[in-house]
């Protein structure tokens, strides 16, 4: 069943979390048809100074071919 996981930098409030937890959960129930039991949703919090070296290289430079959505910027 779904699982996504969210990176982002520290410092979003936890209602903002909470509403991009729900949106999510809503299109995936959408777009895949699954019921809301089958998706989860989890944020990992990383400081903006370790962005790079925990998300950028790893995640979207070594992982470009998983990616559906490239970021418009470069680290």
């Amino acid at each position: 069943m779904p699982h996504v996981i969210v990176k982002l930098v520290s410092g979003k409030s936890e209602q903002q979390k909470q509403e991009l937890a729900a949106r999510i959960t809503a299109d995936v129930m959408d777009v895949f048809n699954y019921g809301e039991e089958s998706v989860s949703v989890a944020m990992e919090e990383v400081d903006a100074a370790d962005w790079a070296a925990k998300v950028y290289r790893p995640d979207i430079i070594a992982g470009a071919k998983r990616l559906y959505k490239q970021p418009g910027y470069q680290v």
